[in-house]
């Protein structure tokens, strides 16, 4: 199962959630059943680590994450993807150009998992809430593996 987590410039939502869902499969024992990674919808940040603020989460947390360099999502990537989890309505918008129709399908709000539908995760590049926009991704990324692994079921 191959996941892209999306969001606007890659230093912030979109590597913390694969960060934190890779945590999450890796405490499930299920490494080996998924691929998991994150991407941008502009080139904005191209290059650039996970912001510090949101690394610094992560290490308050407990979440393990290593060398981070952000990119565009490539038409490639959205193809080979089984789910492309995005983080607000901007990114759909985006996401449209990069990906075409075509892909659209795989295309889920990250907050649709935490049972929210589609509410946007604040981007805390914005607001300075970096820990409340950790507890929406821990909870989109739990919803997220417990839908995955009831279908395994």
């Amino acid at each position: 199962m191959e996941i892209i987590f999306v969001c606007h410039g890659n230093i912030c939502r979109s590597p913390m959630a694969e960060y934190i869902m890779k945590d999450l499969v890796r405490r499930a024992g299920k490494e080996d059943e998924f691929s998991i990674s994150s991407a941008a919808v502009s080139y904005e940040e191209e290059g650039n680590p996970i912001y510090p603020p949101a690394a610094g989460m992560l290490r308050v947390k407990g979440v393990p994450f290593g060398a981070h360099s952000a990119h565009r999502l490539t038409p490639d990537e959205a193809a080979k993807a089984d789910l492309i989890i995005i983080m607000d309505r901007s990114n759909e918008r985006m996401i449209r150009r990069i990906a075409g129709s075509g892909d659209m399908h795989k295309v889920h709000f990250m907050m649709e998992y935490a049972g929210e539908g589609c509410r946007d995760v604040a981007d805390p590049w914005f607001t300075g809430d970096f820990n409340s926009t950790y507890s929406d991704l821990l909870a989109g990324c739990k919803g997220l593996l417990d839908s995955l692994l009831s279908r395994q079921r």
